[in-house]
């Protein structure tokens, strides 16, 4: 597997590489999967950590490393050495209760120099992942990142050379053209006046359903993704409309925004969900002739689109003036909408599948995020008074406390704080709350504290579903700190402390594995293998990245340790139950069966995990490469890394 290029630069790098080349020094040591680094690797002013685990409890408690007491970094090119230090027992041996696991902590910040590099303990001939220090190294994971949302397309056909090999499909679910109501197609099967077009839009997990309601929080981030680090999203990610002269996220982006477009009525209202009646679905998605239906429109799912239309209104501004003043009408129109349709909810009549109605609160939420983004775009001050009047509501308020379940609500708070036409005592009233919770236990205390053997402390309840989008959200909340100017003085504390999210999920946990999708040509050396999805499905040539002829596309993000696992009453084997048994960080499995094993729970990605975790790379890429940090190369380094692209 050679990672993504066209074919004219792979014979260019191939035909560039000089006749003298040699290949790098063989490192030293077995790999352990004891030594746990950032298997991307580190921008060069990053605070690194890696952590050395000794198992104590657990599905690897017969797993024992004692490290030696000093450890060396080493280059890849020649073996030398770049770094020697120590390492410092956590909490003095004490077991780690989240992951069950005696840790040690070895940080080698000090190295900047870039390159490819591992760690190497010569008391036990042992050595880490490689890794890669440089103002690059998460350019090709925040691209595949990204490119799963093209994946994920539906009625979109995923063809070379945007698809790659192992990857193309033709457009699926093609009837969405014509799909019709479920109310009314239970009565009336053969009315094509109730048709609609309703193609488009993304797949919305590992099922094909499209569900308005969830789109609202993965629009917020994705949007915020870019409006933090506008840089780093280029116009050559490798989608069809790469090269047109917009950011291929804000492409990509337009294509889900599109699909609410179309799912929004006359009057205003927006339909709430496309689905089939149950989860069904075929591999490929073209394969897939399930027959669909849309549900009636919502108060919810109106304002869940309206939150991104107003939203979006104000990114699209530069890029797109004309589609910009579109989603600007949208918003209005909704908005109006709800407020003489104040209740208007969706009782999934006629589905299997998820409902995704939201309670009273939620709902007031949405309304509270949509007026604070039509302000901004039109000044209005009706939008504002709305805001003014309702803004003590949020959880985020009434208790000073901020967390990792109400990002879009949160995130338009700050929004609303930073805005010049604010109230000022408004906006202090946020910035305060925001920084009294950051600075709680459960945050900067916990972190400084290291109350996460690992670095990356989330509390206990929430190792559950989605737990990998709950670690993306704190570390965004960590960086929101300078994306905002909060608390200048500690900027870099926040910073660190963002990261360490990242770096859990790209390996420093106690599963030693990436919590992406079959990276290896990205660098990952130990990644998640199978997700339960419909088109990478146990069984089929897409099952497994390790033993299936293609596996699962690059750079999905699963759910990840869920806490409370249980399979269906249904299974009968005992293995699966030994899940909910470990401890939480390890309440894990790299599988995808489907029931009565129910592996959704645990590997099933989804838009809003995805969405997420680009926030949280986006943003951390962002806030650490500008910060003056001294940096070399290492012995042929720069011809090692166009060695890594084409093998």
């Amino acid at each position: 597997m050679v990672r993504t290029l066209g074919a004219g630069v792979f014979v260019y790098l191939l035909l560039a590489l000089p006749l003298s080349f040699n290949a790098s020094a063989v490192p030293l040591g077995k790999v352990s999967s004891q030594m746990l680094v950032d298997q991307f690797g580190y921008l060069p002013a990053m605070r690194k950590v890696a952590v050395i685990s000794d198992p104590q409890t657990g599905y690897n408690a017969a797993v024992q490393y004692a490290p030696g007491a000093v450890l060396e970094v080493r280059c890849v090119s020649d073996n030398s050495v770049v770094f020697t230090g120590s390492v410092v027992a956590w909490r003095n041996g004490e077991t780690h209760a989240q992951s069950g696991d005696r840790v040690w902590q070895f940080d080698f910040s000090n190295v900047n120099c870039v390159g490819e590099h591992y760690l190497y303990d010569p008391a036990n001939d042992t050595r880490s992942h490689i890794f890669s220090i440089g103002a690059d190294v998460y350019r090709n994971v925040l691209r595949h990142s990204v490119r799963m949302f093209f994946y994920q397309r539906c009625h979109h056909a995923k063809r070379a050379p945007f698809a790659e090999t192992n990857w193309t499909d033709e457009a699926c679910h093609l009837t969405d053209l014509r799909a019709r109501p479920i109310e009314v197609t239970i009565n009336d099967k053969n009315n094509v006046r109730t048709e609609r077009d309703l193609s488009g839009g993304w797949h919305d997990a590992g099922d094909y359903n499209k569900y308005t309601i969830l789109t609202a929080e993965t629009l917020s981030d994705l949007l915020f993704a870019y409006e933090r680090n506008r840089m780093v999203f280029t116009d050559d990610f490798g989608v069809p409309e790469s090269g047109n002269g917009i950011p291929d996220v804000l492409d990509e982006i337009k294509w889900e925004l599109d699909w609410l477009l179309k799912m929004q009525n006359a009057d205003g209202s927006v339909l709430t969900k496309l689905s089939a009646t149950d989860f069904a679905g075929a591999a490929p998605p073209s394969a897939d002739a399930t027959v669909r239906y849309y549900g009636a429109a919502s108060t919810s799912a109106t304002l869940a689109a309206a939150v991104s239309f107003a939203h979006a209104s104000l990114t699209y501004q530069r890029a797109l003036p004309t589609y910009s003043k579109k989603l600007l009408a949208a918003a209005r129109k909704a908005w109006a909408w709800a407020a003489a349709n104040p209740r208007v909810l969706f009782n999934n009549a006629g589905f299997g599948s998820e409902s995704t109605e939201v309670d009273d609160y939620q709902r007031s939420m949405f309304k509270l995020a949509t007026a604070i983004y039509l302000f901004a775009a039109t000044g209005e001050t009706a939008y504002r008074d709305y805001v003014e009047a309702n803004l003590a509501a949020t959880h985020a308020l009434q208790w000073d406390y901020w967390h990792c379940y109400e990002a879009l609500t949160q995130d338009a708070l700050l929004f609303y704080a930073s805005w010049s036409s604010a109230p000022l005592t408004t906006a202090t009233r946020i910035r305060n709350s925001k920084q009294s919770a950051i600075n709680g236990p459960d945050f900067l205390t916990a972190f400084t504290n290291q109350s996460d053997a690992y670095g990356a402390f989330l509390k206990d309840d929430c190792y559950t579903w989605g737990s990998n989008r709950l670690k993306a959200h704190v570390g965004t909340l960590f960086l929101a700190q300078q994306c905002y100017n909060l608390d200048p003085a500690r900027a870099a504390l926040y910073r660190n402390a963002g990261a360490a999210q990242l770096h859990y999920l790209h390996g420093v946990n106690p599963m030693g594995t990436v919590y992406l999708t079959n990276m290896y040509s990205a660098g990952a050396e130990k990644c998640v293998n199978e997700i339960f999805h419909r088109w990478f499905r146990d069984g089929s040539v897409w099952d497994s990245a390790v033993s299936s002829p293609r596996g699962p596309a690059p750079g999905y993000v699963p759910g990840g340790p869920h806490a409370a696992f249980a399979p269906s009453p249904e299974y009968t084997g005992t293995e699966l139950w030994q899940i909910r048994l470990q401890p939480a960080q390890k309440a894990y499995k790299d599988w995808n069966g489907d029931w009565p094993e129910d592996s959704w729970q645990l590997t099933e990605p989804a838009i809003y995990y995805q969405a997420a975790y680009v926030n949280l790379l986006a943003t951390t890429i962002n806030q650490f490469q500008n910060v003056a940090s001294a940096s070399g190369v290492c012995p042929d380094q720069s011809l090692r890394s166009v060695a890594r692209l084409i093998r």
